[in-house]
């Protein structure tokens, strides 16, 4: 038994997980496990085109066909899907992206549908109905009628307003042209009318519309280089390349229009980096791999034009597989709100029935008797205490207030227009304001736990820049100038001399320059002439301008760093490589190229120099390069000293060193390397094992150092929020070693912590999963020494972790299944059980370890997952919002994001280099990370505050109104009469109280935003839920209703025994409501006053303004004159102005105030005195906080020499370089016709947008 419990959840010894590469587990099928083999190189970077024809295609699972150039072909029966009863649908998707909720058919009902779904509107719609029946109704259907239509108006407005906005970011999208093979021609066509199968031309700097199969381009054997950010996050060049056979005979324009290929291939997936298909043409089948397929997202660079078929458009692409469903989201106060809701209504059930019964008894010992209320109608008692239920459930309907939802949308519509107004979130250099993109989730901004943050363009700037380096022992790139010495100010480096210079670099150590140009430091000149002649770059020059494409964004900043000092790489042929050597061109034979690969951690060439000397030149990581060097290295100490420099300022290091070599020994090491070369099996390691025994005996030059330049304020920000007690995890498909050290840059992580990888938990969490089954059994207090933290004491940990181990721990990889020959017999009930519950078994471990991790990780200061999927992404989050119930906020800038933006309790999108589907799918955008602490720390603390203070104070004011109803049924029958006049119950909620609670969830703030960014703990008020809850909730009902009682019995103690000043008795009940509904008046709105912690102009002219619409209303509603034209209407002639003019009413209506409001008085200033909260003690002194200069400063990392952990290796390109293209000539540009040639005769034909 425990062996077969081992086999579900034990990991696989045999596979360890590979830290390099991104996992693509998320669709795969067992049988696909079966037959995926080992990795080998990718396919493009040793091409032989014999074999692309005598591949064996791949036919499995190949349901999807394609046909090139023919719509009538998807119209056949096999390919439609049955949608609803008879009617069908093609399964190929059209192009049109979707993401607006509604049209002008569904708009209204499916609104209705959703706004009644909310439990206080449906109930309003059930009370207008029992209006609606007079035997039961005291109160008007107006009263209910249009504070209904009012906020369901609202909401609907509102809501059209947010569709109308997706819909236009909509159209923009699917209003981009391209041109498409169209009756023979290329012809400009929008992106939504692109269908599958037809054949499309896309331009340098153009995304791609769809998943096309590439077929050929304006490049040598049709290579396409594209930028793959919006996808991976990935900045550097990746290129694809176009089969052989559609490359020869696929250039014209009458060849396109003439080509009829039938594509198989997978059903629409999201992995992103496989694909497999056939093509069929010309008689013949050719296999087809991710490698020729261009992904929606992608963006063709270096490329003046390329040719593809339509393979998946729309819904259908990868992409768009990897978006994951829009989901509705509903902030935490919203599901609050709701079963507060719910309790109203079990209260108002309660009250209703326990007056029903009272009335019931009141009928059968009173009302029987009492020949004066007779009232023509032989009810039973029961009967009318039953009819008097539901006329109760009609008077104490404002219980639950339908104007709150209004309120709360109204409330929340202007703290979005607030966001987007704030021009300290607008970013000048882009011209991107913030925008709310969502007007329902704000105040949720102000409780957040969790921020997941890609990397790539979200923390950083997608920029790497030269910055510092190493030679000889000496270090470069201070501010120093043409001496060596410190300047009195900062002066660029004028790179005019140089004629190659880019003119965007920038550098401040006139130094080196000296230095270089004087050539006196041989060793100096070796270095940089390394940098332009050991790298895998290809060049493009167009328009005299030299421009690079380099296999990784670090590649190129050192090769145009050397191009800037003087040493420019100007070209390269299959066997050779020119550079310009300050001024003078040479040109070196390229005898091998050692390309980097992720074990091996370096690169190398071997050339031959003009006088004949060989000599090997090597970059790479320092732990691999101090491993070959030549024992006497007399600079090795001083550089290693420069290297933990670099790695102090968080930079990306690599060391540089060379080798001479002789002739024999490269004659006898140049024949194993070509052996290696055309080896049939394990090539890669042949080839590394050759390499190594070259790459020895180094002499080492010095080291590089490159900034990724992270985005401004980005350390500052992670700093503020960390203090605020939000956790910030990074979330990136990039690379450890890329990931880690921004960790260190943006001070996510520092010298103090502890660093914990996959590898390192994967022991502790399999031993507490262990643990946990041996003990499942076991007492309570076993199960509690389970829930004991996985590390001891309160060190500062950190956890990195990427995609295979998160994989591997959270059981997600998939199983290969062992092949036997087994005969199939009909299961048993017995089996069926059996295999049943050890699938149950199974998910439970799966459960278990799934916990165990997020609570392992959430122990961590901070999480860095790296080599992740969008997929994955989401699971993470989704696991934190599953086990930890905390508020999570995702951000991020590219389409690989937006799976984890939806999933997210609130998604943020930054308007980066990337695109817009990010901003598309958010909730809220900006234009750099920065402006994440203003919008939580500021607005979300905010939002927070006002809707909490506007929540308690709504439930408060509606209970003192309400169950004044109550008091007087003891002295009215139970009889469902209603203690106020009818138009008073219907104007109350919305003109005589509702503008200055509305104002202070508008307007109020406790303290500045200056202060809430200087003092970002408190902004924990919200992470705990301490200003609205249930106890906040039942507090606000307590003080309504002991308010309520104030102000029936005060006013009806006075009335007991009263004589008026003209000798008249104004104890009457008209008299009374007048008095208790003024006293309500006064009450709520002087209480809201007391509330307000920001008072301006328009606060003030809202309480005293409601106070006077109030008597403005009541005076014109008691006149004889409207009396006289709706007398059934208006019945309180003349009460109000007789009433209020009795000095003894307004000593009465004083009192009561003042007993409603002094102790309330009393209690805020010994709390504020005895025990103040940290905002009243900010508050108290906020002139002097304001008055002082500080700025905040940032915390610098310790400093530490010899830790070699803090360097980063080398941001290696995600997958090999470009050496083997290179050495096979096939991207050697060689003549072929003219741009006008290729476009037969289409000239002229518009630009693709």
């Amino acid at each position: 038994m425990s062996s077969e419990r081992d086999s579900e959840t034990t990991f696989d010894e045999d596979s360890q997980p590979n830290d390099e590469v991104v996992p693509y587990s998320d669709d795969d099928t067992e049988d696909e496990l079966d037959s995926q083999q080992p990795a080998i190189e990718p396919v493009q970077n040793r091409i032989n085109t014999g074999t692309e024809e005598s591949q064996e295609p791949l036919k499995k699972d190949c349901s999807w066909q394609v046909k090139a150039n023919d719509h009538h072909f998807y119209e056949q029966p096999q390919f439609k899907r049955k949608i609803f009863l008879c009617f069908k649908k093609s399964k190929y998707a059209g192009n049109a992206i979707k993401t607006y909720k509604y049209n002008l058919v569904t708009f209204l009902p499916l609104n209705l549908f959703e706004q009644f779904k909310r439990a206080a509107n449906s109930y309003f719609l059930v009370l207008l109905i029992l209006q609606a029946i007079p035997q039961i109704s005291t109160l008007s259907w107006y009263t209910t009628l249009v504070p209904l239509l009012l906020v369901l108006g609202i909401t609907a407005v509102k809501d059209l307003v947010d569709d109308i906005v997706r819909h236009r970011m909509d159209n923009e999208v699917n209003n981009r042209t391209c041109e498409v093979i169209r009756e023979g021609r290329f012809k400009n066509t929008k992106w939504k009318d692109i269908k599958v199968g037809d054949i499309i031309r896309l331009k340098k700097n153009t995304f791609v519309p769809a998943d096309i199969l590439l077929l050929s381009s304006s490049e040598p054997n049709s290579l396409c280089y594209v930028e793959t950010a919006e996808l991976d996050g990935e900045t550097n060049l990746k290129f694809k390349m176009a089969l052989e056979v559609t490359d020869r005979y696929l250039q014209e324009e009458k060849a396109m229009a003439d080509f009829n290929g039938l594509i198989e291939c997978e059903e629409p997936n999201n992995r992103l980096d496989k694909f497999t298909g056939t093509l069929f043409w010309r008689n013949r089948s050719y296999a087809l791999d991710a490698d020729k397929i261009l992904l929606r997202g992608c963006k063709v660079r270096n490329t003046d034009f390329c040719h593809g078929v339509v393979i998946f458009a729309g819904a259908d692409t990868k992409i768009m597989k990897n978006s994951g469903k829009t989901k509705f989201k509903r902030t935490k106060i919203d599901s609050l709100m709701n079963y507060m809701v719910y309790t109203i209504f079990v209260v108002l059930i309660l009250f209703s029935a326990g007056l029903a019964i009272g009335h019931t008894y009141w009928e059968q010992q009173i009302g029987n008797s009492s020949w004066y209320l007779y009232d023509a109608q032989d009810y039973s008692p029961p009967y009318r205490g039953f009819l008097n239920f539901w006329g109760y459930i009609i008077v104490l309907n404002t219980m639950v207030p339908i104007s709150l939802y209004v309120s709360v949308e109204v409330i929340r519509l202007g703290q979005s227009y607030f966001i987007n107004w704030d021009l300290q979130m607008y970013y000048p250099e882009k011209d991107t304001a913030a925008k709310a993109r969502t007007t329902t989730l704000n105040e949720q901004l102000g409780q957040i736990h969790y921020i997941f943050s890609d990397k790539t363009g979200t923390l950083t700037q997608n920029i790497m820049t030269f910055k510092k380096c190493c030679i000889n022992g000496q270090r470069y790139g201070d501010c120093r100038d043409s001496a060596g010495q410190l300047p009195s100010h900062p002066e660029q480096v004028d790179f005019s001399w140089n004629r190659y210079a880019d003119g965007k670099f920038l550098f401040y150590d006139h130094y080196l320059i000296e230095q270089i140009r004087s050539k006196k430091e041989p060793e100096i000149q070796e270095f940089f002439l390394l940098l332009a002649i050991c790298h895998t770059v290809m060049v493009d020059v167009s328009d005299g301008q030299i421009n690079y494409q380099a296999a990784s964004p670090d590649e190129g900043a050192l090769v145009t760093a050397a191009r800037n000092f003087g040493y420019v790489f100007l070209s390269r042929t299959q066997n050779t490589i020119t550079i310009s050597e300050m001024g003078t061109e040479r040109t070196y034979d390229v005898l091998a190229i050692l390309d980097f690969n992720s074990d091996r951690k370096r690169m190398s060439v071997i050339v031959r120099e003009s006088n004949g000397n060989i000599r090997l030149y090597c970059k790479g990581a320092d732990t691999v390069i101090f491993e070959r060097l030549h024992p006497r290295n007399l600079k090795r100490e001083a550089t290693e000293e420069a290297l933990d420099v670099f790695a102090s300022e968080t930079l990306r290091t690599l060391c540089l060193c060379y080798r001479d070599i002789s002739h024999d020994e490269f004659e006898a090491w140049n024949k194993k390397f070509m052996e290696a070369s055309v080896a049939t099996s394990n090539r890669d390691e042949a080839l590394d094992k050759v390499y190594e025994e070259v790459e020895k005996d180094l002499i080492l030059l010095g080291a590089t150092a490159i900034e990724d330049k992270l985005q401004d304020g980005v350390p500052e920000t992670i700093s503020k929020l960390s203090k605020a007690d939000i956790k910030i995890w990074v979330l990136t498909g990039d690379k450890k070693e890329t990931a880690e050290n921004i960790g260190f840059s943006c001070e996510l992580l520092t010298d103090e912590t502890t660093i914990c990888y996959g590898e390192d938990i994967s022991g502790l969490l399999q031993t507490r999963l262990e643990n946990q089954r041996n003990r499942a059994g076991s007492s309570t207090h076993s199960s509690l020494r389970m829930n004991e933290p996985f590390f001891q004491g309160s060190r500062n940990r950190a956890l990195i972790i990427t995609g295979s181990w998160l994989n591997e721990i959270l059981l997600e990889k998939k199983k290969k299944k062992k092949k036997k020959l087994r005969l199939k017999f009909p299961r048993t009930e017995e089996e069926k059980q059996k295999q049943m519950e050890k699938k149950r078994r199974a998910e439970a471990y799966k459960e278990q370890q799934q916990k165990n991790f997020v609570d392992l990780a959430c122990e961590c200061k901070a999480v860095i997952c790296c080599r992740v999927t969008p997929k994955q992404k989401a699971m993470v989050v989704d696991l934190v919002k599953k086990y930890k119930k905390a508020i999570t906020l995702a951000i991020g800038d590219g389409a690989n994001d937006v799976n984890m933006i939806k999933t997210a309790h609130i998604g943020v999108g930054i308007s980066g280099q990337e695109g817009m589907q990010a901003v598309m799918s958010s909730d809220y955008s900006f234009g750099q990370f920065r402006y994440l602490q203003r919008l939580l720390l500021v607005h979300g603390r905010w939002s927070y505050i006002r809707m909490c203070k506007f929540l308690r104070y709504f439930f408060y004011k509606n209970f003192a109104f309400t169950l004044v109803h109550i008091w007087y049924s003891f002295f009215n029958g139970f009889s469902a009469q209603t203690a106020y006049e009818d138009w008073f119950i219907t104007l109350y909620n919305v003109l005589y109280s509702s503008l200055p609670v509305l104002l202070v969830g508008l307007f109020d703030q406790d303290v500045s935003d200056k202060l809430s960014l200087r003092f970002p703990r408190l902004y924990i008020l919200g992470q705990k839920d301490l200003l609205f809850n249930y106890k906040k909730f039942f507090r606000s009902l307590l003080h309504g209703a002991v308010t309520s009682m104030i102000i029936f019995f005060i006013p009806y103690g006075a009335y007991l025994q009263t004589m008026g000043q003209d000798g008249e008795a104004p104890s009457d009940y008209q008299s009374f409501a007048v008095t208790a509904a003024t006293s309500l008046v006064f009450v709520v709105n002087l209480q809201i006053g007391l509330d307000t912690s920001y008072w301006t102009f328009v606060n003030a002219f809202s309480v005293f303004g409601s106070i006077a619409i109030y008597f403005g209303i009541t005076f014109d509603f008691h006149s004889a004159g409207i009396h006289v034209l709706f007398p059934s209407a208006f019945q309180f002639t003349g009460t109000a102005p007789n009433a209020l003019k009795q000095l003894y009413l307004w000593l009465t209506m004083a009192l009561t105030i003042a007993v409603c409001l002094l102790p309330v008085v009393a209690q805020r200033f010994l709390s504020m005195t005895i025990s103040p909260s940290e905002s009243d003690r900010i508050q108290k002194n906020r002139k002097k906080y304001l008055a002082e200069e500080e700025q905040w400063q940032r915390r610098q990392s310790a400093f530490r020499r010899g830790v070699s952990a803090r360097r980063s290796a080398y941001a290696f390109s995600h997958q090999r370089g470009y050496a083997d293209l290179i050495a096979s000539g096939r991207s050697i540009r060689k003549k072929r016709a003219p741009l006008a040639a290729v476009l037969g005769s289409t000239t002229g034909a518009a630009e693709t947008s």
